[in-house]
This record gives C-alpha cells, structure tokens and sequence, in this order.
C-alpha cells in the first residue's frame, strides 16, 4: 500500500513588533475584521512575493528549476535579448512587437515603440517560456529582412506552437508551479496553484500606532538654525500573527514533472524527489523569511515561535477558528496562550473527527500539541521532504 499525504499543511505562529508589515492603498497597516475584533493582516501576496525573492541557502533559485519573470516589460526583456544575439534593432522591435501583436501576453494593442511593448499588467513567464521565444524569434529574424514580413511569420508560428511551449520542462517556471499562472493568451498554458496562502492575521485585536517623526537638515543645524526639514508620520503596528499554507501535492508534482494528477501516487519516488526538496525548501521559507515595509527604519525581522505540520489525506482545514474570538492583550503570556489555543482546538477536532493526520511541531517555547513530536527546522523539513518522497515512510501520528 502506498503511504502519501494528498496535502502538507503548515500553521504558524510569528511576532513583530513596532513594524508596517503590508500596506493598504492609504499607506496604512492592512486590516481584517474577524470574529469580536479588528486584526492587522499580512496579506497572501505580500507573503508570497518575499518567498519567492528570497535569496538564502533555501531560496526557490536554489532547486535548480528555472524561475520566472513577472513584469510588464517582458516583451523589452526579449527585445534587448534579441539584440544581446545579434539581431537588428528594427527586427528585433519587429520580433516583440509581433509577439504583442499576436496576442502572446494580452489582448493585442495599437501603439508603436516602447508602448507597444508594456502589457497592460504584469504577466508571469518562465524563463524556458523566454529563451524558447528568443530562439524562435531569432532564427525568424534570419530569414525575413522586412519587419512586416517578420511580424506575419511570428504570428504564423505563434498558431502551432501552444503545444511546444506547454511541452517545455518546467516551462512556465517555479513560481508558477507553486502559486499558479492565470493568462488571456491563446499559447500560453494557465497553470493552477499547488501551494494555497491564506492572509496571516494577528490573534488578538489590531495593535496601532501613529509614527510621528521630523527629518533633521544637517546644513541648517550647523548654521545655528532650529526646526525640522520635514514633519512626517507612518502607522506601525505590533502583533503576534497565524499564518497557514496548504500544499496540494498533487498538482504540485503534476506542475513540476508534467504528469496527470490523477496519476501522482502511482509514480516512482524520481518523480516525487523534485516536490520533496521543493516543499522542504517552502518549509524553510515560511519560517524565516520576513515580510514588511519600511526595513530600514523598523528592521522586521522574524523567525516562526511556533510551527505545526500536518500531512495527511483529507481536505485541508484551516486552525483559524481558533482565534475567532480574540485573544485577550492583559495575559502575561501571549504567546503561550495562542499554542494553547491552537492544541485545545486540534483536540477538540481529533475528537469529532478522529485523527487522520501525521504531526510534527517547532516550537521555541516549551509546549505540547495532540499526537505530534517536536522537531528543530531542520528535521521537519526532512521529515516533509521524506513523507512526499518515500511511499513506503509511515505517516502515523505520534
């Protein structure tokens, strides 16, 4: 019997104090009303973002799968590779131009120059998508020296070639295998997310405060003058946040070796190696890698206090519940309390369901979750890595 989680999921617990960690359209600290209280929020893609631009010893870049490119200006990314390779600045404007003409990345667009070659947002492609369309538009360049001639066979050969560009490895990138890629155009593939972020939310009530603070002119306090050169103010706020990731593993691996879903389980642990260190790495990211605004002046930097992982078989289900009802901010022992919570609530769920999940805990506090081990960072993350990759690894609770 094949022994595999469907879905790795993984609750967090991290602090910050005194930080601007995401911001609304007002500058202010995001916010979310849940339950009997206004939280501050971190949202989804504010989390994802700083995953995925990490640069560590388990950065995404570091799997050696090719990565993406998110922008408006892909299109000016492969015209100046085209250049880079020889090809004439007329055809290669001609080349992107075409790309946009056909409708590659969004709906085709009147402009000429620089603003024929900003799609109207910013679309994710992968590099191998990049460096096969560089090719492509390169060998064309070659062969046609009028740049309408040049635009005809680009849009002739964008017809055939959907298959080619979904057939490519790891075609779309890395950042899509995991988050997913929704696109308008008629080659490119959509791409569904294998990885599920909820918006990390404080605990307790929102924690506010409005910064007031006056830059100092140096020339003028030298020459005997007093005040300031400017009067500003931010808002920080303080927190202790629950975040929770669900990885579909899965789609996962039918996103990254370009199989069936359907087919996962059935595939040799070759297949499922990739998505072990992939989900290893998340693992590593989620807990030490940082949103926030504003580094240099509130230094937002975290590790996870508390970090349960749960594989199992069942549909995912969030521990958010648990904090519906706000933790009060009079305890002295915040911290403490929200762990309590979250074990009391698996408790309660164990005994209405039952416990069809394996657990493995962090935790920098001296605590106890239901049927779960207490692991350091780096055996949960092998522990992860091992309960995807190896069918025949028990996952019994402890």
């Amino acid at each position: 019997m094949i022994n595999l989680p469907r879905f790795i999921q993984i609750h967090t617990l991290h602090t910050y104090p005194g930080a601007l960690l995401n911001r609304d359209d007002a500058g202010l600290a995001k916010r979310l009303p849940y339950g009997n209280a206004i939280r501050t929020r971190i949202s989804s893609q504010c989390l994802k973002r700083h995953w995925r631009v990490a640069e560590d010893r388990f950065a995404l870049a570091a799997l050696g799968v090719p990565m993406a490119v998110r922008s408006r200006q892909t299109l000016e990314l492969i015209r100046k590779e085209l250049l880079a390779q020889g090809v004439a600045e007329n055809l290669a404007q001609a080349c992107a131009e075409g790309l946009r003409s056909a409708g590659l990345l969004d709906k085709p667009k009147e402009a000429k120059g620089k603003e024929a070659l900003e799609t109207g947002q910013a679309v994710l492609l992968g590099r191998a998508e990049i460096d096969y369309l560089v090719k492509r538009c390169a060998n064309l360049a070659s062969d046609c020296s009028e740049e309408k001639d040049l635009k005809a066979a680009i849009a002739a050969f964008l017809k055939d070639e959907k298959k080619n560009i979904e057939a490519l490895k790891h075609g779309s990138g890395l950042e899509s295998a995991l988050f997913g890629r929704m696109v308008t155009s008629d080659v490119l593939a959509n791409r569904d997310a294998a990885v599920y972020v909820a918006h990390a939310f404080t605990v307790h009530e929102a924690q506010v405060e409005n910064d007031y603070f006056t830059v100092v002119d140096d020339l003028q306090r030298e020459a005997g003058e007093t005040g300031s050169a400017g009067i500003f103010d931010t808002e920080l706020s303080s927190g202790l946040y629950y975040g929770y990731v669900v990885v579909d593993v899965p789609q996962l691996i039918a996103n990254l070796e370009g199989e069936a879903a359907a087919n996962w389980a059935a595939l040799g642990a070759d297949k499922r190696e990739l998505s072990g260190r992939v989900v290893q790495h998340l693992l590593h990211l989620i807990a030490t890698v940082s949103p926030g605004a504003k580094r240099g002046s509130t230094a937002p930097f975290e590790w996870a206090k508390f970090m349960l992982v749960e594989a199992g078989d069942w549909q995912p289900r969030s521990l958010a519940g648990t904090f519906q009802n706000a933790l009060p901010l009079t305890g002295s022992d915040l911290r403490g309390a929200a762990v309590q919570r979250l074990s009391e609530e698996i408790g309660k769920l164990d005994d209405a369901y039952g416990a069809p999940l394996a657990r493995r805990f962090l935790a920098v506090d001296d605590v106890a979750v239901p049927g779960a081990s207490r692991l350091p960072l780096a055996a949960l993350g092998e522990w992860v890595k091992t309960a995807i990759t190896q069918a025949d690894a028990p996952l019994e609770s402890c």
